[in-house]
């Protein structure tokens, strides 16, 4: 059993007869303990800052998320109603 949203891309996926797709009810990000994950990256990265080129803001997050542990990462996709 795999479990995903409903992004465009998740739809048209070719599914081994062994693994069953459940989907998430649309626009749930609720749902998704991974939104909040990069809704932790937005705000510290890319909120209230202008980047002059893309390798600028490709490197800040790089640095930023070889900053995160295993720990934290649990912390912050912890969904108490998961």
């Amino acid at each position: 059993m795999l479990v995903m949203d409903q992004a465009v891309w998740h739809k048209g996926l070719e599914v081994p007869n062994n693994i069953e797709i459940i989907f998430l009810p649309p626009y749930s990000p609720e749902l998704n303990p991974v939104e909040r994950y990069w809704l932790h990256i937005k705000n510290n990265v890319l909120k209230n800052k202008i980047y002059k080129t893309l390798d600028e803001l490709e490197q800040s997050i790089i640095t930023f998320l070889r900053t995160i542990n295993e720990n934290e990462i649990k912390s912050i996709c912890n969904c108490s109603y998961v």
